[in-house]
């Protein structure tokens, strides 16, 4: 165990800010792509695939971080790469490993306007998020916002923003996963899904490390 992951564990709760894109592709592989600006490990972003056969894999790029993600989740592959992601303006380009991807996003609807009003403190709490685990689950079928995770560990996600997702271009060890796709059937890494439909989703995510 290192001694970065060593000191976390030692902490109650931890939390992870940022942005989660999860999106389908016609070859059956979908994508939930993690890209954190605040999180125990500093700035990084991670992907996690799960194919058409159902085989479930972790593109992280520090053992630390692949380490804390693969005791919340569960894989059958876990691989350390380097993952980077660009934004520019709309669209958004990730390289991790044997993953191409390229995705551009659409204007936000009024979910999405709603959950721009939420205040960030608000959305960190994680009473907020078993408030809203109910609507969440009506309006977003296979989204949970909070659950039992991997290891004993609690969590909660509380969004913040919402933009659907309309283009997706992706190639995995150099061959195409073909169109954009719902994430259909849903993932299976944790507790929840990404949304049906293609989206990112800003989000707080706090992990409970002990049972709670």
């Amino acid at each position: 165990m290192s001694r970065v992951l060593g000191g976390i564990t030692r902490r109650p709760r931890v939390r992870f800010e940022g942005w989660i894109a999860g999106m389908g592709t016609s070859s059956g592989t979908r994508i939930v792509l993690g890209h954190w600006h605040r999180s125990p490990f500093g700035a990084f972003s991670d992907v996690m695939l799960e194919r058409a056969d159902g085989e479930r894999l972790l593109l992280a790029p520090t053992r630390e971080a692949a380490d804390f993600i693969s005791g919340t989740y569960v894989f059958d592959t876990v691989r350390v790469v380097p993952v980077a992601v660009s934004v520019t303006d709309a669209t958004w380009t990730v390289t991790a490993g044997p993953l191409d991807l390229r995705f551009t996003t659409g204007r936000r609807r009024l979910l999405g306007l709603v959950l721009r009003a939420v205040p960030g403190a608000l959305a960190r709490h994680p009473a907020w998020s078993a408030l809203t685990d109910r609507p969440a689950r009506l309006l977003l079928p296979g989204v949970r916002t909070r659950g039992s995770a991997g290891g004993g560990r609690r969590e909660w996600y509380g969004a913040r923003d919402l933009l659907p997702i309309r283009a997706v271009s992706a190639a995995f060890e150099g061959t195409a996963l073909g169109g954009m796709a719902l994430v259909q059937p849903p993932v299976h890494f944790g507790f929840g899904s990404a949304p049906r439909n293609p989206a990112v989703t800003r989000v707080t995510t706090t992990v409970a490390l002990v049972p709670q």
